[in-house]
C-alpha cells in the first residue's frame, strides 16, 4: 500500500510461551476504516494496544506516519484510543471532559475553548456541554468518549469494542455516526471488534484474526463473497460446508466429487487452495417442492427438520441423505407459495455449482 498511515511488521507478542500476537503483518491507509475481526483471546486487542503503545511487541516493528513508534509510550504517539467503557470522568461535564487531555498537554485556554465546540459539535453534542456524565444515555456518553479523542486531532483513532454496551437498535444508529464521523475528519479509524455484521457495515477493510495470526485481510464484500479459509467462511455471516474429494485442478478450478451431487467443476478461493471443504452461503441454495431445476442446477433431496421465522425472511434447516445439514434462506416478501413448510415434509434442494467455492482447511 503506498499511503499507508500504519505498518504493523512481523509483530510478535509473547506473554511467557504464549504468541497472543503470531508474526502479523498489515497495511492500514490514510483515512480508512479498519477492523480487526475475530473471536475472544484471537489476538485483536492485544494488537491495538501495541498501536496505542500499552504494549510492547516483542519482535517486529509498528511505523504510524513513516516513524517508528514500536518503543515510543503511549502519550507520545499520534494516536488517540476510545476504550470499551467509555472512561469519562463522572465528576467532570462533558466540556471539562471533552477538555481535559488538551489542558494535560498545555494548550490554552481559548484554543482549548474553540477545538472543545469544534469535537463536541462534530458528534453532535454541542447543547449538552453543562451536563454530568450521569445525566446522559449510554449513547451519549460514547459520543463523549468520541469527542475527548477526537479534539486531540490524531493520525489515528483506535477503538476497542466501542459500541458492545449498547442495545441493538442504538447500536446500529452508532455505527452511522462512526461512519459519518470517519468521512468528516479524515483521520484513519482502527477499531476492534467481535462483530461480525457491524465490521461488514463499517469498515472499508476488515483483517479476520484467529489464534493470533491473520487469516485474510480484504473488503467486506470479497470476504463474504470470497473467504479463502474455512474458518473465514465460518465466522463471516452464516455458511454451509459439504466435504467433498478433489480429484483434480485445473487453472482456478477444481474438480470434485460429492456422494449427491457428483462430479463438478467449481471455483477455488485462492490459487494455493488445492484442498478443504465446499462451502455455500444459505441465500445461495434454493428450496423446491415441485418445481423442476433451472438451467445448470443440481437437484438434491432432502427432508425439513427446522424452519426459523425472522420476518422479512425465513431459515429452512434441510438434512440431506447423507446427514448433511444445510441451512436455505427464503425471503418472504412476495412469497406466493403458502408459507413455509413443515417438519418433516420431502423437498429438493437447488445447488448450482457457480455458487460453490473450495477453500482451504
Amino acid at each position: 500500500m503506498t499511503d499507508a498511515v500504519v505498518q504493523v511488521e512481523n509483530v510478535t507478542k509473547r506473554f511467557g510461551a504464549f504468541a497472543a500476537v503470531d508474526d502479523v503483518s498489515l497495511a492500514i491507509g490514510r483515512n480508512e476504516f479498519f477492523a480487526l475481526l475475530g473471536p475472544s483471546g484471537c489476538g485483536k486487542t492485544t494488537l491495538l494496544r501495541m498501536l496505542a503503545g500499552f504494549e510492547v511487541p516483542s519482535e517486529g516493528h509498528i511505523t504510524i506516519d513513516d516513524v517508528d513508534m514500536t518503543r515510543v509510550p503511549p502519550n507520545r504517539r499520534p494516536v488517540n484510543m476510545v476504550f470499551q467503557s467509555y472512561a469519562v470522568f463522572p465528576h467532570m461535564s462533558v466540556a471539562e471532559n471533552v477538555a481535559y487531555g488538551l489542558k494535560v498537554a498545555g494548550i490554552g485556554d481559548a484554543e482549548t475553548r474553540e477545538r472543545v465546540a469544534e469535537a463536541l459539535a462534530m458528534v453532535r453534542l454541542d447543547d449538552f456541554a453543562e451536563r454530568k456524565p450521569d445525566q446522559l444515555s449510554g449513547g451519549q456518553r460514547q459520543r463523549v468518549a468520541l469527542a475527548r479523542a477526537l479534539v486531540k486531532r490524531p493520525k489515528v483513532l483506535l477503538l476497542d469494542e466501542p459500541l458492545s454496551a449498547l442495545d441493538k437498535k442504538l447500536r446500529e444508529d452508532m455505527q452511522l455516526e462512526l461512519v459519518r464521523l470517519r468521512h468528516e475528519v479524515g483521520i484513519t479509524f482502527v477499531m476492534v471488534t467481535h462483530d461480525q455484521e457491524e465490521a461488514l457495515s463499517m469498515a472499508d477493510r476488515i483483517a479476520v484474526m484467529d489464534q493470533g495470526r491473520v487469516l485474510q485481510v480484504a473488503d467486506p464484500r470479497t470476504l463474504y463473497e470470497n473467504p479463502t479459509h474455512r474458518f473465514v467462511a465460518d465466522f463471516i455471516g452464516t455458511m454451509n460446508t459439504l466435504e467433498v474429494e478433489v480429484r483434480g485442478i485445473e487453472n482456478e478450478r477444481a474438480r470434485i466429487h460429492h456422494p449427491l451431487l457428483g462430479e463438478l467443476l467449481i471455483a477455488r478461493a485462492a490459487p494455493e487452495v488445492t484442498s478443504g471443504v465446499v462451502i455455500i452461503r444459505p441465500e445461495k441454495l434454493r428450496l423446491d417442492f415441485s418445481v423442476p431445476p433451472v438451467e445448470g442446477e443440481v437437484l438434491v433431496d432432502a427432508t425439513v427438520e427446522q424452519i426459523a421465522y425472522y420476518g422479512d425472511l425465513s431459515f429452512v434447516f434441510v438434512r440431506l441423505a447423507d446427514g448433511t445439514r444445510l441451512q436455505v434462506s427464503r425471503y418472504n416478501i412476495n412469497r406466493t407459495d403458502g408459507g413455509d413448510p413443515a417438519g418433516g415434509t420431502r423437498c429438493q434442494v437447488g445447488v448450482h455449482p457457480e455458487d460453490l467455492l473450495l477453500v482451504g482447511g
